[in-house]
């Protein structure tokens, strides 16, 4: 299990700015595009039935 540190939407540190508007974003339709655990870029695919974002180091998430 990866602690979560980074902001998926923007990447940044969660504790630096406020987030509400990037977890609006990720809970209505945005996939993340940064990985939670290293802020590293995620490599993100969007398909009708959903989407997949990787992070070279900590893996596959998905929206479903």
């Amino acid at each position: 299990m990866t602690t979560v540190v980074f902001c998926g939407y923007c990447g940044k540190e969660l504790g630096e700015v406020d987030h509400s508007a990037c977890a609006k974003r990720l809970r209505v339709i945005d996939p993340p595009r940064f990985c939670s655990a290293c802020a590293r870029r995620m490599v993100v695919q969007v398909t009708p039935s959903g989407w997949t974002a990787t992070c070279s180091r900590h893996g596959e998430i998905t929206s479903g």
